[in-house]
């Protein structure tokens, strides 16, 4: 391997609980503390979420917004932003009426799930190409919306970060490249073991890497237990790579890990005992063909 491996670290997502990671980040102030403390282990991007201070749960405040980038771009300018654009596509069936809403849908126009990629101009955000079950919910990203949250994506200079939950959303982002509403090349994460997707084996990731487009940049990760086993797998295919307290709660099986910190450190390890070794934002941005700065 002689090209420089990306690590993106998940600070935080919106389904994992302080139930399950007690040391989960929570506020805008801890999620910056986490996420700069990832950055100094040696990620070179961080995955933002936020969320609610009081509830735990997911958000699409633009104040939590703002106050998360400020946190962070305040004490490191170097770091690249990944902001996730994925709130605002859950649906709950209601079980007397399956085409009402019940409690707990975030379902919304996609011109709302971008406002704060507009507004605050990360490097990165994601562009969730998944329409699946998961958890408790439906996720819902309607080609027509993806079209419309593509072209605000790009006019406000952001790189968008292609979600693949599943071999039929490669397809689709198939689709949009040979219709110009996406570009390439492509930076392509693979997600797998979410349940009802992609399932997390070698064989999933090596099928799913063999149909992407020439020259895309790509990582993948796994959910939960299957964290570590495909961050290894990723390297090994020649891919990018992601860990964070977003996908799992857990540094080895039985022990929480304490924070994203040290997911990052043992992440580092294992792709230096493989033979590789991890850019730097400058290199990643080089890699990814981002800017040198904003």
């Amino acid at each position: 391997m002689t090209r420089k491996t990306i690590l993106t670290c998940a600070v935080t997502g919106n389904l994992m609980t302080p139930d399950i990671s007690p040391h989960l980040p929570v506020t805008p102030a801890e999620i910056a503390e986490q996420a700069l403390d990832a950055a100094k282990a040696g990620a070179s991007i961080v995955h933002l979420h936020i969320r609610d201070p009081e509830t735990a749960k997911g958000s699409m405040d633009m104040d939590l917004y703002r106050d998360l980038v400020d946190r962070i771009r305040d004490q490191n300018e170097d770091v690249i932003l990944n902001l996730t654009t994925g709130e605002g596509g859950r649906f709950i069936p209601s079980l007397d009426d399956p085409k009402l809403a019940a409690p707990g849908s975030t379902l919304c126009a996609p011109e709302k799930r971008v406002a704060h990629v507009e507004k605050l101009r990360p490097e990165i955000c994601t562009l969730d190409f998944n329409t699946m079950w998961s958890g408790q919910a439906s996720v819902i990203n309607a080609p027509w919306n993806l079209e419309k949250m593509a072209k605000r994506i790009y006019a406000a200079k952001v790189k968008p970060e292609i979600e693949i939950f599943d071999s039929g959303d490669l397809h689709m982002a198939r689709d949009f490249i040979a219709r110009g509403i996406i570009k390439t090349p492509l930076m392509v994460q693979i997600v797998l073991g979410v349940r009802f997707g992609a399932v997390a084996n070698p064989e999933t990731m090596a099928y799913l890497v063999s149909q992407l487009p020439t020259d895309t940049e790509w990582a993948a990760f796994g959910i939960g237990r299957m964290a570590f086993p495909m961050l290894a797998q990723a390297f090994l295919l020649g891919g990018h790579v992601r860990i964070g307290m977003e996908d799992t709660a857990y540094i080895r099986k039985g022990e929480h890990c304490t924070s994203n910190a040290q997911l990052v450190e043992k992440s580092v390890s294992i792709i230096d005992s493989l033979g590789g070794a991890i850019a730097t934002p400058d290199e990643a941005r080089s890699i990814l063909g981002i800017p040198a700065s904003r």
